[in-house]
């Protein structure tokens, strides 16, 4: 029966905080994305001049050039809206993909040391699992060896 066999539990969110293998994917997707983060940034400081520039001189503008204006700062929003959605989504796929790869890598540190450490079962959600039967920690240590 299940109740006389050896459980344990991993914790997946501990590991994608704590293992180097994560840590290097989050760098790496920071160093990969920065070039487009502060192109977005300096577009946002370029927006947030001109909507200075027209609150400011709207009333002394010319009606043509006060359109004009406004139709560059509408222009260059939508413009910025798009680059950030598509940034959001190429960062969160890429997110995804580096995860999971760390996941695929704890995984078979866990059916390692389920076998060889004589487990029947290992959960990896659970309401509560005492210390006892949490092997998280052990699962690091092994990522951590790899590298």
């Amino acid at each position: 029966a299940l109740a006389e066999g050896k459980i344990g539990f991993v914790n997946s969110q501990k590991i994608l905080n704590d293992a180097p293998q994560a840590a290097r994917a989050k760098k790496k997707i920071e160093k990969d994305f920065e070039k487009r983060d502060q192109d977005l940034q300096r577009i946002a400081k370029q927006l947030q001049g001109m909507q200075e520039n027209l609150d400011k001189n709207a009333v002394t503008m010319a009606e043509s050039e006060r359109r004009t204006k406004e139709r560059e700062f509408g222009d260059l929003n939508r413009d910025f809206q798009r680059k950030q959605r598509e940034f959001r989504e190429d960062l969160n796929q890429r997110r995804n993909e580096e995860l999971a790869s760390v996941l695929d890598k704890a995984n078979r540190s866990v059916k390692q040391i389920a076998e060889s450490e004589g487990y029947d079962m290992i959960f990896q959600e659970a309401v509560y699992a005492s210390p006892g039967v949490d092997i998280t920690d052990k699962v690091i240590r092994a990522l951590t060896d790899a590298k």
